[in-house]
């Protein structure tokens, strides 16, 4: 099946650059990625000494050559990376009013990132939410997997009232172990309950990414004559003279998304504001690199 919403070029592209976790992760396959627990893989941690019942094959004989003491090597483990892609699939992701709509941009970051992880060796799983659905798709690292992600995504239909919030509550106390949860959102909801949400991610070490999507047309607001407003969630409707209201429009979205970038930042978690106007390719190019390790 073909998934218009795949870019075999911008994969290519971008499939030299790996996707990183900002924290140290645990895994039951070797992969790339840092772990917590100390291990044998090839770059070197640190020295300790020697305690009874310790690999003998680990001591460092030039090291007890010096000392007259015995000194285990200690290497960083490296272990795999598991990825939940959580999508907010509420009424108002379906907005469209300059170009794309923002389930559209959702649906392309999460299928592009889940094939860049499946093809690094890396697991990739799928969560949709709105306030009577939560869907979930374990994460998986074989290949097979991936359409089975990108069949969900083709089909999605935002509707209703959005239901994040308890996702990602639900996603925190499921995930046993440490993981990267990529949210893609409109964020429409009240901060200080997102911050609650974040927060119980954050005390489950999980690595956050927070891509808040907004149309264009809803930062700016520029509209010339009387419009019927839609609440695109619960359905009611305000006939408004834009000229009037743009002021206190401007005001009261600005705190907004001031709130919602602060409670990301509390807990952690990497936030980009994303107009739905943005090309894709550099923003990805962009999210990728800011995650490798800094070099020392």
């Amino acid at each position: 099946m073909n998934y218009d919403f795949l870019d075999s070029g911008l994969l290519s592209r971008l499939g030299a650059l790996p996707v990183e976790s900002r924290v140290p992760m645990m895994g039951n396959v070797a992969g790339k990625h840092r772990s917590p627990h100390r291990g044998s893989s090839v770059e070197f941690a640190e020295y300790r000494k020697y305690v009874a019942g310790d690999d003998t094959r680990r001591l460092d004989w030039k090291a007890f050559a010096r000392s007259d003491r015995f000194y285990i090597k200690e290497f960083e483990a490296d272990t795999n990376l598991r990825a939940y892609f959580v999508v907010d699939t509420s009424g108002s992701m379906a907005f469209a009013g300059q170009g794309e709509s923002k389930v559209g941009y959702a649906r392309r970051i999460a299928a592009s990132l889940s094939y860049l992880l499946v093809n690094q060796g890396d697991a990739a799983g799928l969560s949709l939410c709105t306030e009577r659905l939560h869907l979930e798709i374990p994460p998986s690292r074989r290949p097979a997997h991936l359409p089975r992600i990108f069949d969900t995504l083709q089909e999605l239909k935002p509707e209703g009232e959005t239901g994040l919030v308890d996702a990602l509550h639900t996603i925190a106390e499921k995930i046993g172990q440490r993981a990267f949860v990529v949210i893609l959102s409109d964020l429409f909801t009240e901060p200080e309950k997102l911050a609650d949400a974040l927060q119980h991610l954050r005390y489950r070490k999980h690595d956050i990414s927070v891509f808040h999507l907004m149309d264009p047309q809803e930062l700016s607001f520029e509209f010339e004559r009387p419009h019927r407003f839609v609440d695109m969630e619960d359905g009611t409707a305000l006939v408004v003279e834009p000229t009037l209201v743009v002021d206190e429009y401007h005001r009261a979205l600005n705190e907004f998304m001031a709130a919602v970038r602060d409670k990301c930042h509390d807990a952690n978690a990497d936030y980009q504001l994303v107009p739905t106007d943005t090309p894709l390719e550099p923003l990805l190019r962009e999210f990728l690199t800011a995650r490798l390790p800094k070099k020392k």
